[in-house]
């Protein structure tokens, strides 16, 4: 009975993980399928696994053919140009590589029209170094990256870093948060130590009794070491207080970040965070009776004057929506906290903040805020 409950367990978070990359997945699709730039769109599933649990779940491989036949069908009826959607699926295991292609086969997920379909079972490091001299060789190309590994030893902070030199690729990394943390906490194996010392100096890890603690030091880690080069956020499935599993994502892409981050809020209305096996937790903003977003805003515009194309970027970087950002604007500017200023320093309109992509990329200095 017990072996069966750890078995559901593993088929709830990888559920959960599945569903956040389907939900990322439609956006970015859609972004990139009519972007008039783009010509072609490469995902590349590095552990692939077999495609389907026990218990007649979909893993990554369906969950990505079923999102580009849901994308391809909805485009043909608005599109004169359909943008081609390949796929490369990856797995070490020969058995586990024909599992995912009978069940693509049975559950009619792909058609020609969509693009092209590839196998293989190399060793990772084999099909890293075969992907670095693909996307190298891109030109008005797009690949989405998931990996999914087995042991977290196989993998680098340097290659992401890699992956995503040329900018036309996108990272979604799936660590074993849980194991990684227990072995922290019981004496640092030599494969975590090497994994934490591309981040940062081991000696300026700081050793914590807190799984959430050590994840943001990774993902602290991550963006101290890409610098602002790359955006990086993360997305949380808890089992219990010790065990929670994470999503890492990488993109050099603002637009594509803030996809990402709109899929993490939809999954958890309350918290933009993470999930639980016992549903979303209170929302933070009722536990701390205040936005976690407002203080963090308030510092960052405290003192020097910021531009609303700052204030996006500040936005996203926190893990928040501009709509969250445009909340706190709004209760501000009515309380008589908040200036808004234009370029010639007369006062905008109320509610005038300009807190979006379209003005980062054209009016990123459209107004600027002071903190009254």
């Amino acid at each position: 009975m017990e072996r069966k409950n750890v078995k559901t367990n593993l088929l709830n978070h990888s559920e959960a993980k599945v569903r956040l990359l389907g939900e990322y997945l439609k956006r970015y699709l859609n972004i990139i399928c009519n972007d008039g730039y783009t010509e072609r769109i490469k995902i590349y599933d590095m552990f692939c696994g077999e495609g389907l649990y026990e218990n007649g779940g979909e893993g990554s491989p369906l969950v990505f053919m079923r999102t580009i036949k849901d994308v391809h069908f909805s485009n043909v009826a608005k599109l004169s140009n359909i943008t081609p959607i390949d796929c490369h699926f990856n797995d070490l295991d020969p058995l586990k590589i024909e599992k995912v292609k009978q069940a693509i086969g049975d559950k009619s997920l792909y058609y020609k029209e969509f693009g092209e379909i590839e196998y293989s079972s190399l060793d990772y490091q084999d099909e890293l170094k075969k992907m670095l001299n693909i996307l190298s060789a891109l030109k008005n190309q797009k690949a989405f990256i998931f990996i999914d590994p087995y042991e977290y030893k196989h993998i680098k902070a340097s290659q992401i870093e890699n992956l995503m030199a040329k900018g036309n690729a996108e990272v979604l990394l799936w660590l074993p948060t849980q194991f990684m943390y227990r072995f922290a906490a019981n004496g640092t194996p030599l494969a975590l130590k090497d994994f934490i010392e591309e981040l940062v100096p081991y000696k300026e890890w700081k050793e914590t009794d807190n799984v959430w603690h050590f994840i943001n030091q990774l993902k602290e880690g991550f963006q101290s070491k890409f610098g602002g080069k790359l955006f990086v956020d993360t997305f949380t499935i808890e089992k219990d207080a010790s065990t929670v599993f994470c999503l890492f994502f990488f993109s050099s892409h603002i637009k594509g970040f803030e996809k990402m981050l709109e899929a993490k809020w939809e999954i958890d209305t309350e918290q933009g965070k993470g999930w639980s096996y016992t549903g979303n937790q209170p929302s933070l903003f009722y536990d701390l009776k205040t936005n976690p977003l407002e203080e963090k805003l308030r510092m960052f515009l405290k003192g020097n004057k910021k531009n609303n194309g700052e204030v996006y970027e500040f936005t996203l970087r926190q893990g928040f929506l501009p709509k969250h950002t445009n909340e706190i604007l709004y209760n501000w500017q009515k309380d008589g906290k908040l200036e808004v200023l234009k370029n010639n320093n007369e006062k905008a309109r109320k509610s005038s903040f300009y807190i979006a992509y379209n003005y980062y990329k054209k009016e990123s200095k459209k107004v600027i805020f002071k903190i009254i």
